[in-house]
C-alpha cells in the first residue's frame, strides 16, 4: 500500500473509480484504458476483492459436468460410479467432489458390479472408435482405379494362389480362400485382366464335421456359377482333438478357383510379382533376399 501510495496519492479514490468502472460491467483492459493505468500490480490492488462481470468469463465445458458430478456424489455415488455415469476421468470426478463428504463403504458385489459396469462402458466407447475409424480408412480407398486393383491382385494371389516351385514346376492359376471378400477382389481381379467365367472352374473344401451342401449353395450363388462347374467337394477328416474356431452357420469351408489354360497368365503373374518387387526393394534388399 505504502509503495502505491506514493505513486498515486489518492489511492482510495482511484480505487473509488476502479471499482465503480468494474460494477458498471467492463473488463480490465477496458478499466485500465480508460483510467490510463499501465501497472498490472496496481489495477490488481485497485479491483482486489471485485469479482469479474459475467461476460468476461470464459464458458467451461466441463461445467455442467461438474455440477451433475456434485450432484451424484451428494446421493451417495463413489468416483468410479460418477465415472461410469457421467464418461468422464476420475481425476476430473476427484477434482469436482473432493470437498463433499464420502460415502459409506460398498460390499464387494457392489463394486464388482460397478467395475463390469465401467468395462463395459469402455467396451462400447472402444467399439465406436472402431468404427470411425474404419470408415474412415474406407473412404482413404475409394474409388479403387484400374491399376490399383492390378497391383492388389498380383499381391494378392502372391500371397493366396498357388505357386510353381523348383521341385514342383507347376504353371497354373488356383486361388483359395474362405473369405467371401477376398474372393470377391479376387474375381473382380480376374475380371480386369480379361479372363471370361467360362475359364473358371471351381470346387469347396470343408471339415466333413460342417454342411456341406449348404456350403456348396452359398459358393455357387456367391460366384454365379451352376452345378457343372463345380467339381466335386473336397471332405477335410475332423480330428476331435482340435479345438476348432471355425464353425457354426458362417463356416462354409474354402473355394478353390481354378483358371483353366492359365500357364501364361501364371508366367505373366509371377514376373508382375518381381516387378513390384524390384520396384519397391532397394538393391541391397534384393540381395539379402
Amino acid at each position: 500500500m505504502t509503495e502505491i501510495a506514493s505513486k498515486y496519492a489518492d489511492f482510495e479514490g482511484l480505487r473509488a473509480q476502479a471499482v465503480a468502472l468494474r460494477r458498471e460491467g467492463l473488463s480490465r483492459r477496458q478499466i485500465r484504458d480508460r483510467m490510463r493505468l499501465h501497472n498490472n500490480e496496481i489495477l490488481n490492488r485497485l479491483l482486489e476483492g471485485e469479482p469479474a462481470p459475467e461476460w468476461t468469463k470464459r464458458p467451461n465445458a466441463k461445467d455442467d459436468l461438474r455440477e451433475q458430478a456434485r450432484e451424484l456424489r451428494l446421493q451417495g455415488m463413489t468416483y468410479d460410479q460418477i465415472q461410469v455415469e457421467l464418461g468422464c476421468s476420475k481425476s476430473s470426478v476427484s477434482l469436482w467432489v473432493r470437498d463433499l463428504p464420502k460415502p459409506a463403504p460398498r460390499t464387494r458385489e457392489a463394486a464388482s458390479a460397478i467395475a463390469k459396469k465401467g468395462w463395459a462402458a469402455t467396451l462400447e466407447r472402444r467399439e465406436v472408435e472402431r468404427k470411425q475409424t474404419q470408415e474412415a480408412a474406407r473412404k482413404e480407398t475409394a474409388p479403387l482405379s484400374d491399376r490399383e486393383l492390378f497391383l492388389l491382385g498380383v499381391g494378392l494371389y502372391w500371397a493366396e494362389g498357388t505357386k510353381s516351385k523348383p521341385h514342383r514346376r507347376q504353371e497354373r492359376v488356383s486361388f483359395i480362400n474362405s473369405d467371401p471378400d477376398m474372393i470377391g477382389v479376387y474375381l473382380a481381379w480376374l475380371r480386369l485382366l480379361g479372363v471370361t467365367t467360362e475359364r473358371l472352374r471351381f470346387h469347396v473344401h470343408i471339415h466333413e464335421s460342417a454342411d456341406a451342401a449348404e456350403a456348396e449353395r452359398f459358393w455357387r450363388e456367391f460366384v454365379h456359377a451352376d452345378s457343372s462347374r463345380f467339381g466335386k467337394t473336397s471332405l477335410k477328416t475332423h480330428n476331435p482333438k482340435t479345438n476348432r474356431k471355425n464353425v457354426g452357420e458362417n463356416y462354409r469351408g474354402c473355394l478353390v478357383i481354378h483358371v483353366l489354360q492359365s500357364a501364361d497368365l501364371y508366367r505373366r503373374i509371377e514376373g508382375w510379382w518381381y516387378g513390384i518387387v524390384g520396384a519397391a526393394l532397394t538393391p541391397e534388399q534384393r540381395n539379402r533376399a
